[in-house]
């Protein structure tokens, strides 16, 4: 069987695992599939523009991010949700900062990775559900983790939003203090593929499917997936059990068109997309 190649990028955390043992098992090599794999510290901003500069095929990314993008002219769809529960966002600051309270953070400077990103989306929809309009100027791009590391010990920033389980480490060693957390009313891992590859390898992009909810499925049912997580991750195990049985992943590439709709009446209402934008056909309907 002549392989196909295709690009796949994601962030480095936990959520990722099940697809870099497929390849380590040779699963998508099984079924035809070259899997290159490329890893993107700077969250769904860069994957966005990835897409975009034709540097990916597809990724795995913030389901707000895409959508967003999508509408801005990105030539991408979902091409199916990856993982289904909602995403709970850490609110933390440095430990040297003197903010103590969630509640006072909306004047605050915050650390973004990109403009776009989640850690930037989130920070509005947050801040406009409690009827506060956050400033351009509040926001300070730092590009990855370490970079909003360094920003919040250095007092530059004082907030930022970051999946709570992979900022944990750096909570239980004093570096950032968690300050509150805010919980995506949508699931929050989507994956989302480039027009073209859609139009030209619409089979491959399936199989590639195929193999990750096979995949998907058997780590949720597997015992040693929490342990696994804790060693590669470096996360405690009381940590990663308490993620693991509160993460459902998809099993099948079906996407809810109401779940769309939601995220975009949210979208709006925050601002960050136009209130009267075309909005685009934004799933892949095979």
């Amino acid at each position: 069987m002549n392989e196909t190649t295709i690009r796949l990028g994601g962030v480095p955390e936990h959520f990722n695992l099940p697809i870099h043992l497929a390849m380590e098992e040779g699963r998508f090599a099984e079924k035809g599939i070259h899997l290159e794999w490329t890893t993107f510290g700077g969250g769904t901003g860069q994957m966005t523009k990835a897409l975009r500069d034709n540097e990916v095929d597809a990724c795995i990314l913030l389901t707000e991010g895409i959508i967003s993008d999508i509408i801005k002219g990105n030539a991408c769809k979902i091409i199916s949700v990856y993982v289904k529960t909602p995403l709970t966002w850490g609110v933390h600051t440095g430990a040297k900062n003197a903010l103590k309270n969630y509640l006072n953070i909306y004047d605050k400077q915050y650390a973004i990775s990109r403009f776009g990103s989640g850690s930037h989306l989130m920070a509005i929809v947050d801040a406009n559900e409690k009827n506060v309009e956050l400033k351009q100027s509040q926001f300070s791009p730092i590009k990855n983790l370490e970079g909003a590391l360094e920003s919040l010990d250095n007092l530059e920033t004082d907030v930022f939003y970051w999946e709570k389980y992979t900022t944990k480490p750096y909570v239980d060693s004093g570096q950032l203090r968690r300050i509150g957390e805010y919980v995506t009313p949508w699931p929050c891992f989507v994956i989302a593929a480039r027009q073209d590859i859609l139009e030209s390898n619409p089979d491959q992009i399936i199989r590639m499917l195929r193999v990750i909810h096979d995949r998907t499925d058997l780590f949720m049912q597997s015992e040693d997936s929490i342990q696994l997580v804790s060693e590669r991750y470096h996360q405690k195990l009381k940590d990663v059990s308490r993620w693991f049985h509160s993460t459902e992943w998809a099993i099948h590439g079906w996407v809810s068109d109401q779940m769309v709709k939601s995220i975009i009446y949210h979208l709006k209402a925050a601002g960050i997309v136009e209130e009267n934008a075309l909005i685009p056909e934004i799933i892949w309907k095979r």
